[in-house]
């Protein structure tokens, strides 16, 4: 019964499984422990492209995943803060980091798994600190990774006689093709070409799959990763979708002249002195390393050519046009009606991420037009919100028992929080960036470089606060209440550094004086209206008691 084939595809599946989650246990932790860290060293670390492409490696490695720094990436991006060519140069990097990153999960560091797996634990639940609990959440995602990877030994065992498993094995070695494709499309499947390349490894080991179809696998897997933060970003910023298809391009391009070469000669026969494990995995990371010196290389001319395929569209002022999703029809139907609103006020959200990221370039440069631009989508704002109010107020049941009073209560709140955010861009920084043109004074350099990681902290939590609204995800409610407090920190740390500047003297830190502050002062409050959009999902859950966050 234990050899079974349904029992040993269900341990295999089981243990595949295992391994999906945990890479994914890796990457969440790292991306809410350190993701503001590693947000601020990506900005700075991106001046040229070898840097750029050495910054992309290590945060890959750090995230097993380079779709996550892609994500991060396009961030930036959109805020202008990193050029094109030096995001291309980033993504390229991070492609060989996650491959750096799958050797090392397949290391002789397996040893430590007990270790890991009992830090990870008691970091997890004994300590009180979100840092150390997502610290403990790392440790426990390390050690899951090797406890599935023995799973997966011992299930592939068995696997190695079965008869059936031989043919189609053999199979797979004379159509490179089809195994190529099967690849891709479980890497896009499972969201991760870390957790694909461990499986093509271990099956490799147990000589599930030959050496060849697992060549042509490991390409395809590449391939498929690179589809990934395609389909991801398809409604991303121009600059973004270019690096991804400039990405795609290069790997996938790539994939297929490895697949190529693969049918041609024996490649295999190149890597001598290796187990058919490391071979595969050597493969992946010198297909990558290849990647990365042929990009750079070429970075003008495939972004020459990225440019022809990804052409600017003429420019519109999209956000002037604007149709309303709150249904009428739908007013006796609650859920539908809640749906509605909600929609209306993601892109209420949507609209005052891009006042923010504008409004903070006229700093740099004051634009009179481009400021009574963002005046006026307040008011579009503020009318939306209205319209919303207005329409929850009407919202009716049929249904005497249902209670629809509270969830119109929380929803006509969180408009009123967005509209308030809308407010503090219109009102309050654009007439500071107004009084510093005015002006003609300058922040000194460490104060700008202050004032933009602070902003980028306010940005990353305006846009959290829309992810709330559209997936009532608790974790991340919880986090953008968590980041409520060290936003405020933060806020008072940079004031302290602030008036040391002006004790020192310093010119330009006594003419901005005035304006610093403010501005701080303004986009911790902007921070503030987000942050407690997140209240009503964490009261609903239990998360949130006296306005503190609950300590389980």
């Amino acid at each position: 019964m234990e050899n079974s084939p349904i029992i040993i595809a269900l341990n295999l599946a089981a243990a595949a499984g295992l391994l999906i989650w945990a890479v994914r246990l890796v990457r969440t932790g790292f991306e809410r422990a350190y993701g503001n860290n590693i947000r601020l060293w990506m900005k700075r670390t991106t001046k040229n492209r070898v840097s750029a492409s050495i910054t992309g490696a290590a945060a890959a490695i750090l995230l097993q995943s380079s779709t996550a720094v892609i994500l991060l990436l396009a961030g930036f991006m959109s805020a202008g803060a990193i050029a094109t060519r030096a995001g291309l140069a980033l993504v390229l990097g991070a492609d060989l980091g996650s491959a750096i990153a799958v050797q090392i999960l397949n290391s002789k560091i397996a040893v430590l798994e007990p270790i890991l797996l009992l830090a990870g634990v008691t970091l997890f639940l004994r300590s009180s600190r979100r840092t150390f609990r997502q610290l403990g959440r790392i440790l426990i995602g390390l050690a899951l990774i090797f406890v599935s990877l023995d799973l997966i030994r011992l299930a592939s065992q068995p696997v190695a006689e079965a008869q059936a498993l031989q043919a189609i094995t053999v199979y797979l070695s004379g159509d490179l093709i089809t195994a190529f494709i099967l690849a891709a499309l479980f890497a896009w499947f499972v969201h991760s070409s870390v957790a694909a390349i461990l499986l093509l490894a271990m099956f490799t080991a147990y000589g599930i799959l030959p050496v060849d179809a697992a060549f042509a696998m490991v390409l395809g897997a590449n391939l498929g990763g690179a589809l990934i933060a395609f389909v991801l970003t398809l409604r991303s910023e121009l600059p973004v979708r270019r690096v991804v298809i400039g990405n795609l391009c290069l790997r996938g391009g790539g994939a297929f002249v490895g697949l190529f070469c693969i049918a041609q000669f024996q490649l295999s026969d190149l890597l001598q002195g290796m187990s058919d494990e490391q071979k595969v995995l050597g493969l992946h990371v010198l297909f990558n390393f290849s990647l990365v010196m042929i990009g750079l290389l070429l970075l003008r001319p495939v972004l020459r050519l990225i440019e022809l395929l990804v052409p600017s569209r003429a420019a519109f002022d999209g956000q002037s046009i604007h149709r309303s999703v709150l249904d009428q029809a739908v007013l006796n139907q609650p859920e539908r009606a809640f749906s509605c609103a909600r929609r209306e006020m993601v892109e209420m959200g949507n609209r005052v991420e891009a006042m923010l990221r504008e409004a903070m370039d006229l700093f740099d440069v004051f634009d009179q037009r481009a400021a009574d631009g963002l005046r006026d989508e307040h008011a579009k704002i503020a009318r939306m919100a209205n319209d919303v109010r207005v329409y929850l107020s009407s919202v009716r049941s049929t249904d005497r028992k249902e209670a629809i009073g509270t969830r119109a209560f929380d929803l006509a709140s969180n408009a009123v929080n967005i509209e308030t955010g809308s407010d503090i861009i219109a009102r309050k920084i654009i007439s500071l960036a107004r009084r510093k043109h005015l002006e003609k004074t300058n922040f000194s350099d460490q104060g700008k470089a202050e004032l933009l990681d602070f902003y980028d902290h306010v940005l990353r939590n305006v846009q959290q606060g829309i992810v709330v609204l559209m997936s009532d995800d608790v974790d991340i409610a919880r986090s953008l209440v968590e980041q409520k407090e060290t936003v405020r920190d933060l806020e008072q740390e940079l004031e302290k550094k602030h008036l040391i500047r002006l004790s020192d003297g310093q010119t330009a830190s006594i003419e901005t004086s005035a304006i610093h502050i403010d501005l701080l002062r303004s986009l911790k409050t902007l921070n503030s209206s987000f942050a407690t959009l997140a209240y009503p999902l964490l009261i609903e859950t239990g998360e949130l008691l006296e306005s503190r966050l609950s300590s389980v």
